[in-house]
This record gives structure tokens, sequence and C-alpha cells, in this order.
């Protein structure tokens, strides 16, 4: 299998790469323009691999992805690419509309075009993989419910209004022109390689230099929390194993309220890196409550029953061992974490870390 993968370098897509290319049996071309939250960092580990090449290419750019198609000849296409942050939506949501929306539309055309010209053989082989996120559904009301595959769309941000668009325009151009997608929807990621933007690095990072810790509201805000390489491992079972048209649901079974994240990881803090910063006396003294963000849902919870019982995925790690994993990679690579705080990251060139 050669896998066209786009957003390969931000947090999920390069999990999915080095998981990928660990089995020795896939090739990737890594389409990615390397926005803010695009580190080739995180793929250095990948960089020499035989099975393993990168494009820096805009998904908005037709032509420019036309070529990808042309010079590689993927057998499927995994789409990752998508601009994610809430609440950089809120305040600017032309990006989330351009990349989400018709950096989708661009994409699943030159596949559409792509896929036409395909022998018989290679075209019935051919899948397009959308990966999207349990925000399009919207808010959960009560604590029996879940989202699963057939629950209406209800998104509440400019984020998770883009990501339901182009939900949309995948099963349209499934049905209207035949080409064969699968659709994923995952709950909130975390792990290794994380951009310090979203909740757990950020609080990690803040602690360690002792800054405060922020949570909307009162922190009751409740989130179903996937270790990322348990998502990887559910998205090449997907592009591998799952059925053309269909839609699956993947989950950690792992609910927590914002608050209960946040003291989760001073309580690791206090044991893995007990030397505070000066002044401080527990991480938690750093917990400070902010102003809540416009339209914040209360509650996400997945039902992952469906990708479990058809296709034998389940998360592997728990909370508490995935959060251990990743309080204890982020206190062994803070290089990493400094480049990107530095924005030396930016300073990416092909086959080359500055």
């Amino acid at each position: 299998m050669k896998i066209l993968l786009t957003g390969g370098a931000g947090f999920i897509g390069s999990s999915v790469i080095r998981q990928a290319l660990s089995a020795g049996d896939i090739e990737i071309v890594n389409v990615d323009i390397l926005t803010y939250a695009g580190n080739l960092d995180s793929l250095a580990s990948v960089n020499s691999n035989p099975n393993y090449a990168f494009e820096q290419v805009n998904i908005c750019d037709g032509p420019a992805i036309a070529d990808v198609f042309t010079q590689h000849q993927p057998t499927a296409v995994m789409h990752l690419a998508a601009e994610s942050h809430v609440d950089r939506s809120i305040d600017s949501p032309n990006d989330f509309i351009q990349t989400n929306i018709i950096g989708t539309y661009t994409l699943l055309e030159q596949s559409r075009i792509y896929w036409q010209s395909l022998a018989e053989k290679e075209k019935g082989a051919f899948r397009f993989h959308h990966i999207s996120t349990d925000e399009v559904y919207g808010d959960l009301e009560h604590a029996d419910e879940f989202f699963t595959e057939t629950t209406a769309y209800a998104p509440s941000s400019p984020y998770s209004a883009s990501k339901a668009s182009s939900d949309h325009l995948v099963r349209a151009w499934q049905r209207t022109y035949g080409l064969p997608t699968l659709i994923t929807n995952c709950s909130n990621n975390y792990g290794p390689f994380h951009f310090p933007e979203k909740l757990i690095p950020h609080v990690i990072l803040n602690a360690l230099a002792g800054k405060p810790l922020p949570i909307y509201g009162d922190g009751s805000q409740i989130r179903d929390w996937l270790y990322v390489e348990d998502h990887a491992r559910a998205l090449l079972q997907v592009i591998s194993s799952g059925k053309v048209g269909e839609t699956y649901n993947i989950g950690g079974h792992n609910e927590q309220k914002n608050l209960d994240v946040v003291e989760t990881i001073c309580a690791l803090l206090e044991e893995l890196a007990p030397n505070k910063p000066a002044g401080i006396n527990n991480y938690k003294d750093l917990i400070t409550f902010v102003k809540d963000r416009p339209g914040h849902d209360l509650r996400y919870a997945i039902d992952a029953s469906k990708i479990e019982k058809k296709l034998g995925w389940k998360p592997e790690e728990s909370f508490a061992s995935g959060m251990r994993k990743t309080v204890t990679w982020y206190l062994a690579n803070a290089n990493w974490s400094d480049r990107v705080l530095s924005g030396k990251y930016r300073l990416q060139r092909l086959g080359e870390i500055l």
C-alpha cells in the first residue's frame, strides 16, 4: 500500500507515519504545507526511510495536488490536514473555511480524477479515508448518552462546523461519483509530539515553567481522551480493512473533566519532576480559572463499539497509563518543546533539521 497522507507533519499525522513505516510494508507520501502546527522535527526518525517521501504542497492547490498523484501513484489517501484549534477558529475562522472545506473539496476532486483514470483492479483497491472529529456532533446533555455513527450533526464552533462540512463533502463524493471513501470521527487525542497550544501539553509546559495553568469556566467540561498511538493504530486498521462508505467512531473510553485532567498532570509532575520552579510549593497552586470561551460544549463521549466489533480495534492505553507516558515523554524531550516554543522548529528544510 502506498498512502498519500495529508497533514503528516502534524500531531496525529506524524504518529500515523511513524507507526505505518515501522511495519515495513507501507509507503507514505506526506503532503503538508507546514503551517505553524506542522513540525518536521516530529518526523526526524523517518527522514531517511526509503518508504517515505515529503511534498510541501497546499491541499487547496489543485494542480500541485494533481502533480503529486501523477508522480507518486498512491493506492490510498488518508486526509488528516486540517486547522484544528477551536480558539483560533473563533478568532479567525477564514483559515478553517479555506483548509477544512476548500482544501477537502480540492483533494476530493483530484482524488476522483486520479481514481477514474486507474485500471479496474487498481480502481477497486483505491481508498479515500477522511479523518474527522467528534466535535461535529455538538454537545451531549445526559450522562448516559454517547455519540454514535448516526448521531445528528450539531457543530458549535467555526472549527467543528468546517469539519462537519468536510464530512458532508466526502459522503457526497462517495454517493454521487462512487469514490470509495471512509470516514472516522475521533475523540480528543493526547500524547507525544502534541503542539503546545492544546490543553495537555500546554499545562505540562506551563507547570514546568511555573506559569499559570488556565482552565475555562469551572473546568467541568468533559472529554473522552484517546492516546494518539491508539488512534494511529485504528486509522491504519480502517484504511486497510474498513468497509467503503462506512463511518467509524474512535474513542478512548476515558471520559475526564478538564479540571481532573489538569490535576492528574499536576500529580504526575509532583512525582516525576519534584524540583519545582522557585516559589512554587505545589503544581496545583498554579491552576487559574478563566472566562469560558463562547459556545463551549460541555460533554463529548464516543461509542466506539462499531470499530471494535467490525474491525477488532480497541484502545490499549488507559487514561492513567497514557498520561504517564505523555508526561514522561515531555520531561525527556525538552529540546523538541523548546524548539516549538522558540519558533526554531519553523526553520525547517526537507531532509535537514536546523
